[in-house]
């Protein structure tokens, strides 16, 4: 995806990058384009522009990194496997769905096929465990709400 290439290029990583790759990496840029550090309003604004893509690309490849999708994988297989999908869509080949228990998952480079196949599958939830939930790079974008 376009996307996580232009993030990743921007961080200069690879797939292969680590959290505490990411982390040491997010950090000495920042220490480079902090808008404080410039006097001139031109530059600070810049900077300022620059800290704030910085911050976007850091969070997102964090998002999608294997260590977090790991550290999430018990809460990610329960709502998978036990909750019905509610909703989806689709756009620029990113397929998001959204699921009963208020969870919502982000899944990017499905190709626009398998999406027409999960539109057409007589059921939507069991097509998406076999051929979308563990087949593609996803993040959560909606928290399960937690019951007080």
């Amino acid at each position: 995806m376009r996307k996580i290439a232009d993030y990743r290029k921007l961080l200069g990583v690879d797939k292969s990058a680590e959290l505490k790759d990411l982390k040491s990496i997010y950090r000495t840029l920042m220490k480079d384009f902090h808008p404080d550090k410039f006097q001139e309003e031109e530059e600070r604004l810049a900077a300022e522009a620059k800290s704030k893509e910085i911050i976007e690309a850091y969070h997102f490849l964090v998002s999608i990194a294997p260590e977090t999708h790991n550290k999430n994988l018990e809460t990610y297989t329960q709502t998978t496997m036990l909750s019905n999908i509610q909703d989806f869509e689709y756009k620029q080949q990113v397929l998001v769905i959204d699921f009963y228990d208020g969870s919502s998952y982000e899944y990017f480079d499905v190709p626009r096929a398998v999406y027409i196949k999960l539109v057409n599958a007589d059921s939507p939830g069991r097509f998406a465990r076999r051929h979308i939930f563990n087949d593609y790079p996803c993040r959560n974008v909606a928290k399960v709400s937690e019951a007080v």
